[in-house]
C-alpha cells in the first residue's frame, strides 16, 4: 500500500548510476498532506532529463535520487483538499512539475504559467517540497505529490502513450501553441528524437500549412515523413541554409548539443519569425550576431515544459486526434538496461517503463 512509511524504486546513489547502476531499494516519500495524491505507478517514460540528473549534468544532484517524471497509474489515495475532480481508482498522470506557490498574488500561478512561478517550484524529482522533504520520481512502485499537478488521462488514450506526453510531449506542444502553430504557419522542427518526433506529431495535428523536419543527416528522413513532415532539411548538406532561407515562420529546436549552428537556423526564418529553444544543453550556446535578429525582426525564445492547463488540453487533443507516439515498452525491472540504451540513442523514439 502507498500509505506505508517507505516506497521502493530504482535509486541513483551517485554519478555512476547514469551508467546503468541504479539500485532497487526503499526510500522515504514526502509526508502525505490533504492536497496530495498517491499514485500506484503502471508506466513511467524515460526522459533525457533523467540522464542529466543522474550524472549531475546540470549541476550537483542531491543523491540519493529516484528519477522519472512521465508517470501514469491509478490514484489510490486522494487528499480531501485536492483542487481537481480526481477520485480513488481514476487513471491519472503527473509530469515534470509537481509544485509551485499557487498563491492568489502570484502572476504566473494565476495566469496558467505555473511552470514559470518565481516564488518556488518543486520538480517531480530532484527538488524539495516546502517542508524540506525530497521529491522523488517514477522509476518506482508509487508516487506521492500535489494533486494540482496530477491529471486525468482521457479515455481512448493508452497509458503507455500518455506517459511520455507528460514531459516530452508537452515540452514541444507548449511552444508550438505559443508560436501560433496552425493554418497559415510554416513550421520547422529541429531534431528528430524523443522531443522532435512529438513536435512533428503536434504540428501536424494543429494544422500547420507546411511542416519541415530538420536533422543533421538523412537517416531519419523516412521516419519524419511518416510522422507528418512535408519536407526535410539535412544540415550536413552544403548550402542548406541558403537554399531554404526565409521559408519558415516558426522553428522549435529540440536539440541539446551546445555547438548548434544557430546563425544558420535563423536564416531559415521569414520576417517576424520565431525560434524557440526547448532542448536543454549542459553547456552554453554559441553567440550569435544581433543583426540576425534585426534584419528580419526575428526573435529567439525559450520554453519550459507546459502548464497544467496545456497538459490537459494536449492530452485531450491526443485522444481526439488518436495521436500515437512512437514508443518502446520495457519492464520496470530493466530500468538500468533501458537508461544505457537510451544514452546510446537506441529508442525510436521514447522508452516507457512498465510495472
Amino acid at each position: 500500500m502507498a500509505s506505508q512509511q517507505k516506497f521502493e524504486g530504482w535509486v541513483g546513489l551517485d554519478k555512476d548510476s547514469a551508467e546503468g547502476k541504479l539500485v532497487w531499494q526503499a526510500y522515504d516519500p514526502k509526508t502525505f498532506e490533504e492536497t496530495d495524491i498517491d499514485i500506484e505507478i503502471s508506466h513511467c517514460g524515460i526522459c533525457g532529463s533523467d540522464l542529466h540528473a543522474l550524472r549531475s549534468g546540470w549541476g550537483p544532484t542531491d543523491y540519493p535520487i529516484v528519477v522519472g517524471h512521465e508517470i501514469v497509474g491509478k490514484a489510490i489515495r486522494v487528499g480531501k483538499n485536492v483542487d481537481k475532480k480526481i477520485s480513488v481508482g481514476d487513471r491519472v498522470g503527473v509530469g515534470a512539475q509537481s509544485g509551485s506557490c499557487l498563491r492568489n498574488s502570484c502572476r504566473e500561478c494565476t495566469h496558467d504559467y505555473e511552470q514559470y512561478c518565481q516564488n518556488g517550484q518543486t520538480t517531480t524529482y530532484g527538488g524539495k517540497w516546502p517542508s524540506g522533504e525530497k521529491a522523488q520520481g517514477g522509476y518506482a512502485k508509487f508516487w506521492r505529490g500535489n494533486g494540482h499537478f496530477v491529471f486525468n488521462i482521457p479515455e481512448g488514450l493508452a497509458s503507455e502513450d500518455a506517459a511520455p506526453m507528460l514531459c516530452g510531449g508537452v515540452t514541444t506542444y507548449s511552444p508550438l501553441k505559443m508560436g501560433g502553430c496552425g493554418p497559415g504557419k510554416r513550421v520547422g522542427i529541429i531534431g528528430i528524437g524523443g522531443l522532435g518526433h512529438f513536435g512533428l506529431l503536434w504540428a501536424k495535428a494543429l494544422g500547420a500549412d507546411k511542416l519541415v523536419a530538420i536533422s543533421r543527416g538523412t537517416s531519419k528522413k523516412e521516419d519524419a515523413k511518416k510522422l507528418g513532415a512535408d519536407d526535410f532539411i539535412a544540415t550536413q548538406e552544403e548550402g542548406w541554409e541558403t537554399k531554404n532561407a526565409s521559408s519558415l515562420d516558426l522553428i522549435v529546436s529540440t536539440v541539446s548539443g551546445a555547438n548548434i549552428p544557430i546563425m544558420k537556423y535563423l536564416q531559415l526564418l521569414d520576417v517576424g519569425g520565431r525560434f524557440i529553444q526547448v532542448g536543454a544543453p549542459e553547456d552554453p550556446f554559441p553567440q550569435f550576431h544581433p543583426f540576425a535578429l534585426i534584419a528580419k525582426r526575428v526573435s529567439v525564445e525559450g520554453s519550459a515544459i507546459g502548464s497544467p492547463k496545456e497538459i490537459e488540453e494536449m492530452l485531450q487533443l491526443a485522444a481526439d486526434k488518436k495521436i500515437k507516439p512512437w514508443i518502446q515498452e520495457m519492464p520496470m525491472k530493466d530500468a538500468n538496461k533501458a537508461i544505457v540504451q537510451f544514452e546510446e540513442g537506441k529508442p525510436r523514439y521514447r522508452y516507457v517503463l512498465k510495472n
